[in-house]
C-alpha cells in the first residue's frame, strides 16, 4: 500500500524502499490523537464520534480505555506521564492525575468557554499548548453544535500557574502542533488554509514572528491535521492522501502515500515507530530516525 514519493535524496535517511505498513486494529468511527505510553508499553487513541479513548497493546490488542471521553480528539502526555486530552463536548483540556481523577486545566477565560480544543503538546517546563478551532461546534458527530464564545480560532497556552493565555489568534482552522527538538519553534498547521506556520517561542512562553513554513499540496483526501517532529527536527504533517515530510528549514523531502491519515504519534521503546490514526483503523510504520519522546523520561 505504501508509496514513497521522493522529492529529495535525504528522504532515504528517513524511509527506505522496504518500508512496511501494518494495520493493528480496525472497526472504529474516526480515530485521532495516538500517543504512546512507554511505561506501560501501549498506545492510547481517541475515537471521536464513539466518545471513547481506546488502548492498544501488542499482547492484548484493542480495548476501551475510557468511556465517555467527551469526544476527545488530540492526546498527549506531560513530563509526569499524565494523560492530557482535548475534549470537544467538554470544550476543555483535561488532565488525568496519578490517582485517576480527571481535572480541567483549560476551560476558557472571562466567562467565555473555549471552542473545541483539537490537538495538544506539552512543553518541558510543564506548560500545555493547544489548538482551538470551532470544528466541534459545527456538528454533533464530532462534538456538540453550539455558538462560539470567542471571536477567533486560535492557539492557547495553559501555564503551570493556572493562567490560560491565547498566544495566536489569526488562524482559520488551527489543528496539529509540535515543538522543534529544542522547543525554540512551535509549528502549527491550519487545516482551512492548507499550510504549516512556524513561531519563535519567547522565554516567557509567548509566540512571535509567525510565518508560513510550508504549503501542503497533493492528491487524495485530507488536509493538514496531525503533526510530529523527529529528533533531527524534520517535520511530519498529515495532508492530502499522505504524510508530508520537510526539513527544519522548510525543504520538502517527499511524501509517504498511505491514504487518509488524521493524526500520527511516535512510539515503541526506540521511538522509531510512527503510529497512524487512519480514520477507521490504527496502523503503524517503522522509520529510520526516532521521534521526540513524550511523557515521563
Amino acid at each position: 500500500m505504501t508509496v514513497i514519493e521522493r522529492a529529495d535524496a535525504a528522504l532515504d535517511h528517513i524511509a527506505g524502499p522496504d518500508l512496511k505498513y501494518e494495520k493493528l486494529a480496525d472497526g472504529f468511527m474516526f480515530t485521532e490523537g495516538p500517543v504512546w505510553v512507554r511505561q506501560g508499553g501501549y498506545l492510547l487513541f481517541s475515537d471521536i464520534p464513539a466518545g471513547r479513548i481506546h488502548k492498544w497493546s501488542p499482547k492484548e490488542g484493542a480495548s476501551v480505555y475510557r468511556e465517555p471521553s467527551f469526544k476527545s480528539n488530540g492526546l498527549t502526555l506531560d513530563r509526569q506521564g499524565r494523560l492530557i486530552a482535548c475534549e470537544h463536548v467538554g470544550r476543555r483540556v483535561s488532565r488525568t492525575e496519578a490517582d485517576g481523577k480527571v481535572v480541567a486545566i483549560a476551560r476558557g477565560i472571562d466567562g467565555n468557554r473555549l471552542n473545541s480544543p483539537n490537538d495538544v503538546v506539552s512543553k518541558s517546563d510543564g506548560a500545555t499548548y493547544f489548538s482551538d478551532p470551532d470544528f466541534g461546534l459545527r456538528n454533533d458527530r464530532i462534538g456538540a453544535q453550539a455558538p462560539k464564545e470567542f471571536d477567533f480560532n486560535g492557539v492557547w497556552r495553559a501555564g503551570t500557574d493556572g493562567q490560560l493565555t491565547p498566544v495566536a489568534k489569526d488562524f482559520s482552522g488551527p489543528n496539529g502542533l509540535a515543538f522543534s527538538p529544542d522547543e525554540s519553534v512551535l509549528y502549527v498547521d491550519d487545516t482551512m488554509k492548507g499550510h504549516i506556520r512556524a513561531f519563535d517561542v519567547k522565554k516567557d512562553g509567548m509566540l512571535e514572528n509567525g510565518r508560513v513554513f510550508a504549503q501542503l499540496t497533493g492528491d487524495g483526501p485530507g488536509a493538514p491535521d496531525g503533526m510530529k517532529i523527529d529528533v533531527e527536527g524534520n517535520v511530519y504533517c498529515t495532508g492530502p492522501g499522505c504524510i508530508h515530510i520537510y526539513t527544519s528549514k522548510g525543504k520538502f523531502l517527499g511524501r509517504l502515500k498511505l491514504g487518509h491519515i488524521a493524526n500520527i504519534g511516535w512510539g515503541d521503546d526506540d521511538w522509531r515507530t510512527l503510529y497512524l490514526a487512519s480514520l477507521t483503523a490504527i496502523c503503524r510504520i517503522r522509520l529510520k530516525i526516532p521521534g521526540i519522546p513524550v511523557g515521563a523520561k
